[in-house]
């Protein structure tokens, strides 16, 4: 079945200059890129993407984290990964969430750990299913930053203001 997902490289893996070898990693799966991009996580963004953990102890420091508030690296790097079984293919080489758990040979037993303040550093964030995915692509992505059709779109005029070169 063709299908997309989400692939976040998380501020830890951006400060551990991981991209490449995520990437290569990556690879192996034979999925395309269908959208890429670096990306300044705002809070709204972080609780908006973690809202299903919000009634966690730890959703406060998930939020820090992904916004790279423990990392120096307020950033992340966006990803959708488009083709055959793409959401099982990513998530079987991220592996398990907690790196001491995850397989020595995924990304996340390979690159991932947990601080001593208890925060899991794991690299990487890979949509859970397709609902996850669908949802999760719509928030970090528009559809013009998408190279496929993936999502039904409709074509609004609007007079926004934006920010541009001089």
């Amino acid at each position: 079945m063709i299908e997309q997902t989400l692939v976040l490289i998380k501020p830890d893996g951006l400060k551990k200059s991981l991209t490449g070898n995520i990437l290569t990693r990556l690879s192996e799966t034979k999925l395309e890129i269908a959208a890429a991009k670096i990306v300044r996580v705002s809070r709204e963004l972080a609780m908006e993407h973690y809202k299903y953990l919000s009634d966690k102890p730890f959703f406060n420091e998930l939020i820090d984290y992904i916004q790279g508030k423990y990392h120096d690296r307020r950033k992340v790097m966006a990803m959708v990964y488009w083709g055959e079984n793409a959401i099982e293919k990513v998530r079987g080489l991220a592996g398990a969430t907690n790196p001491e758990e995850a397989d020595a040979t995924s990304i996340r037993g390979a690159f991932g750990r947990i601080t001593t303040g208890g925060v899991y550093e794991n690299v990487i964030h890979a949509s859970a299913n397709s609902g996850e995915a669908e949802r999760e692509i719509k928030l970090w992505f528009q559809p013009d930053e998408i190279v496929f059709e993936m999502y039904p779109t409709k074509i609004i005029e609007a007079m926004t203001a934006r920010r541009v070169w001089v």
